[in-house]
Order: structure tokens, then C-alpha cells, then sequence
């Protein structure tokens, strides 16, 4: 292997080579005498996660880790639950001040495409262009989407529904933390009740994991139906996951995976037996 001479190859590298989640807000050096022997304290309210089960919204967000302040969820909670229509999730959205990336974000990422759509998407946190814009999926991984979903007969304009976990962009375009997550997590979950989708597709492993309350990585999970549970659904809902549009671009290889994974996604939205 070539030697890796620059921060951005080295990252890169791990990207490629799997690598998507990190323990820890800062870096600890292991060689040190006096490093930590204990849990950071920014971990120090891990909670062993529930077993795997069936994907159900609860009144709180317990399937996530590292909570965010109870005060933080309970306001969201109480905020997303009053809404009956996606309008009013909207302005509930606005009116909410429990994440901090609200402060450094240029816009609300909430939503784009039909909300009356039988397909609703759920991808994982805003990037650049999708700040700039105050819309999902509008680089040049949103361009693959669109075509992904014409191959199968969906667009944004009539027939696909699409939004994010999280609805404003982490600095950076970093993954979004456990605890941001959790805060925003009470609105992704109304919103599904709210569009009662026909099919559910959540882009890459933070949306898989999170709604299906799962800790397996995105290729465990693709290529299996799963079932959205919630108490606002009168029934369950096929779930399926798909690999990011962005890892698609960097790994065209497994393009035929997802292609696979749209046919039988277009199977079930057709009801072929």
C-alpha cells in the first residue's frame, strides 16, 4: 500500500476501510504514562442498549446511547406530539431550542418532495450544499439519488418523500453526536406518523441504526425488510435501508448491491407477489 502523506488520504483510508464511528470527543494518547484509565466523562452516561427488536417509537428516545439532556428530549417530545400536520411539525421545528447546531447552522434542513408520497426517505444530517439550501439531498449525492429513484419510477415531484435525522448541518459535515441525534429524534418520528408511508428506505448506517434500533453497521443491515412500529401508525410499516448515495460515489462497486435492494424496494411499492 502506498504510504498516506496527507491528514485527508489518512482519513479517507479509514472511511473506505469501514470506519464510521469514533468513541470520545477528543483523541487520548495511549503512550502516556499518566493516560486516562477510565471512561471519558463526556461517556459517562452510556447505557447498555436494548436488545434488537422490532423498530418502535416510544413516548422518549431510549434507544439512543448517550441521552441528551431529559429536559432537551421532553421539550422535543412535547413539541412534535402537538403537531398533527407536516406544517405544523414545521413550525414546531422552528420554535425548538434544544440543539446546539441550530446556533451554527445557515438553515433548517426539513424536508423536500410530496409529503403525501407512498415513499418516505430518511438520509442522516445536512452538508454543505444542503445548508446553503435548506434542502436534502441537493450535491452531487442528491443527484444520484434522484436517478436511483427515477430507475424505479419515484421522484421528489410526485411519489418520494425525503428528509433527514437530523434537520441542521454539524460543522464540518462531522457525523452528528448521539445526543444530537436523540434531541431531534422525537420530530423524525412524528414525521413518519404523520406521512404514514407506504415504504420506509433510510440512506446509510446513523438512520438505519437510529430508526431501526439497531447497533449492526449499514451492510448488515441492508438487504433485509425490517417493520416501523409506532403508536401514531396503524400498522406496521416495511422498512428497508440502502447505502448512502455518498459511499455509492465513492465506491461504485457496490452499486449493484443497491440496485438490487431498489428492485425489491419497487416490488413492494407495486405489490408484486
Amino acid at each position: 500500500m502506498d504510504a498516506l502523506d496527507t491528514p485527508g488520504e489518512i482519513l479517507r483510508w479509514h472511511i473506505d476501510a469501514g470506519v464510521d464511528e469514533c468513541i470520545g470527543e477528543s483523541p487520548v494518547n495511549r503512550y502516556l504514562t499518566d493516560a486516562p484509565k477510565t471512561i471519558p466523562a463526556t461517556l459517562s452516561n452510556i447505557v447498555a442498549p436494548p436488545e434488537p427488536q422490532k423498530a418502535s417509537a416510544a413516548a422518549t428516545p431510549q434507544r439512543i446511547e448517550v441521552m441528551a439532556q431529559p429536559e432537551v428530549v421532553q421539550q422535543a417530545c412535547d413539541l412534535a406530539q402537538a403537531a398533527k400536520t407536516v406544517e405544523e411539525l414545521r413550525a414546531a421545528l422552528d420554535a425548538f431550542t434544544g440543539c446546539a447546531l441550530k446556533a451554527t447552522a445557515t438553515n433548517t434542513v426539513f424536508a423536500d418532495g410530496n409529503p403525501k408520497a407512498p415513499v418516505m426517505l430518511i438520509g442522516e444530517a445536512p452538508g454543505a450544499d444542503e445548508d446553503r439550501q435548506g434542502l436534502p439531498f441537493v450535491g452531487a449525492s442528491g443527484q444520484l439519488l434522484d436517478r436511483m429513484l427515477a430507475s424505479i419510477g419515484l421522484s421528489r415531484a410526485e411519489n418520494a418523500y425525503i428528509t433527514n435525522v437530523v434537520f441542521w448541518r454539524p460543522p464540518g459535515n462531522r457525523n452528528p453526536t448521539t445526543g444530537e441525534i436523540a434531541a431531534c429524534l422525537p420530530f423524525v418520528e412524528r414525521h413518519i406518523e404523520i406521512v404514514d408511508p407506504q415504504v420506509l428506505i433510510l440512506l446509510g448506517g446513523s438512520s438505519a441504526k437510529t430508526i431501526l434500533a439497531r447497533s449492526e453497521g449499514i451492510t448488515r443491515l441492508r438487504g433485509k425488510w425490517f417493520e416501523y412500529e409506532s403508536a401514531g401508525l396503524s400498522r406496521p410499516v416495511p422498512t428497508r435501508a440502502l447505502f448512502h448515495p455518498a459511499y455509492l460515489l465513492r465506491t461504485p462497486g457496490h452499486k449493484r448491491l443497491a440496485w438490487r435492494d431498489l428492485l425489491e424496494i419497487s416490488d413492494v411499492i407495486n405489490k408484486k407477489p
